[in-house]
């Protein structure tokens, strides 16, 4: 073997050496679901495209909290579809990924709250990076459409 080889060997290695990486910890059938990382947000679920963005700011509408910006459109899928615009301005790179990791937890955990068939297009304000986590939480699902039977049972 040449060096590169031995060099290209040790990057796979090093790459699979995390735990969330290792066969058989990803789910009890030891693959992940196509498009989905190990407890992550589905593939199906997330706005990739820039054309998506500029029909949800084009054609879409705007709910507003004081920590929130949401822009919302129906997509006539079954799914709904996120996805987040987090300036630079608010903060170093480390900030801002916390904040998107922040997001995404939550869209995560209550993926199922959320109604079916909209693109959602969340944009935070600076206050977001230091909130309590319950409180922000609280505050992007009201801005965000809910299931009629979630709707009921809180009522």
């Amino acid at each position: 073997m040449d060096a590169k080889s031995l060099r290209n060997a040790a990057k796979r290695d090093a790459t699979a050496s995390r735990a969330s990486d290792a066969p058989g910890l990803a789910s009890p059938s030891g693959q992940s679901p196509p498009g989905e990382r190990p407890g992550g947000l589905p593939r199906e679920c997330r706005l990739v495209h820039k054309a998506d963005f500029d029909a949800v700011y084009r054609q879409g509408r705007k709910r507003s909290s004081r920590e929130f910006a949401v822009f919302m459109r129906a997509n006539g899928l079954p799914v709904s579809r996120f996805g987040w615009s987090i300036k630079k301005a608010l903060g170093t790179a480390v900030r801002r990924n916390r904040i998107r990791r922040r997001l995404r937890e939550i869209v995560r955990v209550h993926r199922r709250e959320i109604a079916g068939g909209w693109d959602v297009v969340i944009h935070p304000r600076a206050s977001v990076a230091g909130a309590d986590f319950a409180a922000l939480a609280a505050d992007l699902l009201k801005l965000l459409p809910r299931e009629r039977a979630v709707q009921q049972s809180k009522e």
